[in-house]
């Protein structure tokens, strides 16, 4: 059986009612820092279990990846039982998240005014592409319109000229669903000073542009949007990836004492005394020039031999890692940021950890993510119902329960 997560969070429980990523991301979130999450599932399951490959054992990595730590629950959300078994959970809940489009949980008589007058504590989580209000709130969502709809696209990629291109991970589903549980976490201290619950809304198109700050303040400052610029940084310069021997190198002249250092430290004083180099600003302006001569002399050496001349120098820089070599770095692997949990039917899996360390209440990943339907008889004896009552849910149809659907056991 599983260990009861722990963490500050802990008492706080959650109802999840969220597929695919912003939502879960949220849900995964409240449950490391110790919040009892309920997934709740649609009967074919959350999309995520259709993302093959890869796979583990069967087992979707992607579904596992966003859903550890929480248990789970299939419900029929038509089906009178199905309806009823959700509103009981959500009458002791703290929390529910939902990322449906607008108006979808209304239709199901979910909406936060009802839900709101059952339970006046509710904190109503709600993540959507483009937010409640405005005119694009009708609009659904997708991490690459709201990358490129927030302005990340124009500012990702090689230069002027070439191609938009999105940044690599999911980034605003990612961002909305920290979002969310930072929101979360707000309104649930409020609760517990008044008693009070309160709708909690975020989006991906916002979850985006609150990673424009440096640009946002070039363009407000200059009237000018600023562009792609590689691995360069918009403000600082030399701030970006240089290409070594065998691999690539990033360099952290993020200031002027930095940069004197670095031109002692790789041998170079004439750079320091180049009237092009001389502060950030004319670096700035001469940044081509600067990368030109900054890659000859990184190119005379491998990536090793860089970063521990730079380490004994005091100076900030580190390899451009794979994500399989930053699974194994050994930093990492010191901040637990790389588990493994027990599987049911895939056996040992590993999973990204909290990146949120607490030093008297600290949370972290104890359970893998469930089986579907893989809780719900659990979940429901839980809310009051009887045995006799669960088994004519599930044979009804309102309710899926691993036992019947996949062997699995139904209350690890």
């Amino acid at each position: 059986m599983a260990q009861k997560p722990t963490g500050p969070l802990e008492g706080c429980r959650v109802v999840e009612l969220a597929h695919i990523m912003a939502g879960p991301v949220c849900g995964m979130m409240l449950a490391d820092m110790g919040a009892e999450v309920i997934k709740v599932e649609k009967l074919g399951g959350d999309d995520t279990r259709r993302m093959l490959p890869p796979d583990i054992a069967g087992e979707p990595a992607a579904f596992m990846m966003m859903n550890r730590n929480k248990r789970g629950i299939a419900l029929d959300l038509k089906h009178p039982d199905g309806k009823e078994a959700l509103l009981r959970l959500l009458d002791r809940a703290d929390v529910v998240i939902e990322n449906y489009r607008k108006g979808t949980m209304e239709k199901l008589g979910l909406g936060y005014e009802a839900l709101k007058a059952r339970n006046p504590g509710l904190i109503y989580c709600e993540i959507s592409g483009f937010g409640r209000t405005g005119p694009y709130a009708e609009r659904g969502g997708f991490d690459l319109i709201a990358q490129g709809m927030s302005g990340l696209m124009s500012i990702t990629g090689e230069g002027p000229g070439r191609p938009p291109v999105k940044v690599g991970a999911p980034v605003t589903d990612i961002t909305a669903g920290i979002l969310a549980a930072m929101g979360v976490a707000a309104a649930y201290a409020r609760k517990l000073q008044t008693g009070e619950g309160q709708k909690v809304d975020t989006s991906l198109f916002e979850a985006g542009i609150v990673h424009s700050y440096w640009q946002s303040a070039i363009a407000f400052a200059t009237g000018v949007s600023p562009g792609a610029m590689g691995s360069a940084h918009p403000l600082n310069a030399p701030y970006q990836a240089f290409r070594t021997a065998d691999g690539w190198i990033n360099i952290g002249a993020a200031n002027q004492k930095n940069w004197e250092r670095l031109v002692g430290i790789l041998g170079h004083p004439e750079l320091g005394e180049d009237p092009r180099f001389l502060t950030n600003d004319r670096r700035m302006a001469n940044r081509a020039a600067l990368e030109a001569a900054l890659n000859a002399i990184f190119e005379a050496r491998s990536t090793d031999d860089w970063l521990t001349i730079l380490e004994q120098g005091g100076f900030p820089a580190g390899p451009v890692l794979s994500i399989g070599e930053m699974h194994a770095d050994p930093q990492a692997l010191a901040r637990e940021m790389i588990v493994e949990t027990d599987h049911p039917t895939a056996g040992r899996v590993k999973a990204i950890g909290l990146p949120v360390k607490f030093s008297a209440t600290p949370g972290g990943v104890t359970r893998a993510a469930p089986l579907l339907g893989q809780h719900s008889r659990a979940v429901l004896a839980e809310a009051g119902f009887s045995k006799v009552e669960i088994d004519r849910m599930v044979a009804e149809g309102a309710v899926l329960a691993a036992d019947r659907a996949a062997g699995g056991p139904a209350n690890s």
